[in-house]
């Protein structure tokens, strides 16, 4: 199968993905296959919930709506054409899959399928059906497709390289069980922004998208933010408050109860708004319903600590003049060329 069929495959599944937004599911009428699996996968977003109380209908649906939108042809080309991906290829790819959003192992899944090679896929227990249903809606759409796509709960056996995300602590399992194989192994990392203080009521607000887009769950949620001395937390609590319905969510508030309880007790120092918490603190990954902060004196040093800790750091989000950052309120809109932990997809598939 030609590169180009393959491109054209994903464009197809792009428009597929298109009927299925966050105001509002239609059906239309140009949609190659939609008698087979427009009511199939309207009925797995409505029933996600049953199998992962994270995975809400609106949190499924900005998944869903956002690789709609990456999934154009001129964002497919802009992507690819650096590259020079080969009409065929002969790998077969070993993709463990994490499962703390919706959806968030399909980057790397496109990745092997447009380079054309085969996915042997792992999913995680809590992301397991959607992923499988857009394969077979590529079967559908490109038959040449057929026979690319395994999906197991058995031992991964014959493979030629791998890509695992997980944990810290699973990452030294992937290392050794797969470190004799070209690899990709990701570990835990998280999004941070930096403020001055100068930020626009709107981009607070676009920051607190950031923050409780997934419930904080994602690698690209802001869990920290990096504040002048002597900032005024007022201004960031008034935006975040378009999102105080957040503790209505059973599972979100017992995670907010039972956090803010264990500060309380070990007699941190916290902020609370009723619904987020802000304590101050030196780790990246703060826990639910929680947001870190940590003080800055000067620019140029906080550049020099988060350069060291980059292998932390997933991608950082600020209005101010930084290196490979993103704009507030962008962080859980990635570009196709936007790789976990800054680590070449493509590239890795095309020279392992």
């Amino acid at each position: 199968m030609s590169l180009d069929k393959r491109k054209k495959a994903f464009v197809t599944l792009g428009k597929f993905l298109q009927q299925f937004k966050k105001d509002q599911i239609v059906k239309k009428d140009n949609v190659p296959h939609n008698d087979l699996f427009f009511d199939a996968f309207a009925l797995q977003i409505k029933r996600a919930e049953e199998y992962n109380s994270w995975f809400t209908q609106e949190n499924v649906l900005f998944s869903i709506e956002s690789w709609s939108n990456a999934l154009t042809e001129s964002n497919i080309e802009k992507w690819l054409e650096s590259y020079k991906i080969p009409d065929t290829a002969n790998k077969t790819i070993a993709v463990i899959m994490a499962g703390n959003i919706p959806l968030v192992g399909f980057h790397d899944f496109l990745c092997v399928a447009i380079t054309g090679n085969k996915v042997l896929a792992k999913l995680s227990s809590n992301d397991k059906y959607f992923i499988p249903l857009i394969a077979k809606y590529l079967e559908y759409v490109t038959p040449s497709f057929k026979g690319s796509f395994t999906f197991t709960e058995e031992k991964l056996q014959n493979y030629d390289a791998v890509i695992a995300t997980g944990s810290n602590n699973t990452a030294r399992y992937f290392d050794y069980y797969f470190g004799k194989y070209p690899n990709i192994i990701r570990k835990s990392r998280n999004a941070v922004a930096i403020l001055d203080g100068n930020e626009t009521h709107e981009q607070l607000e676009a920051l607190s998208d950031d923050i409780f887009r997934y419930y904080g769950l994602g690698c690209r949620s802001i869990s920290k933010v990096f504040v002048p001395k002597g900032y005024d937390f007022d201004n960031l609590f008034k935006a975040v408050y378009k999102h105080k319905e957040i503790i209505n969510y059973t599972k979100y508030a017992n995670n907010y109860d039972y956090n803010k309880a264990v500060f309380l007790m070990s007699l941190f120092k916290i902020q609370e708004n009723g619904f987020l918490m802000l304590k101050e603190d030196e780790s990246y990954a703060s826990p639910i319903a929680c947001l870190f902060y940590e003080t800055y004196d000067d620019l140029s040093s906080l550049k020099k600590k988060l350069k060291a800790d980059s292998e932390k750091i997933q991608c950082i989000a600020t209005e101010l003049s930084i290196e490979d950052s993103v704009k507030l309120g962008t962080t859980q809109r990635p570009k196709l060329w936007n790789y976990a932990d800054n680590i070449d997809t493509i590239e890795f598939l095309l020279i392992s």
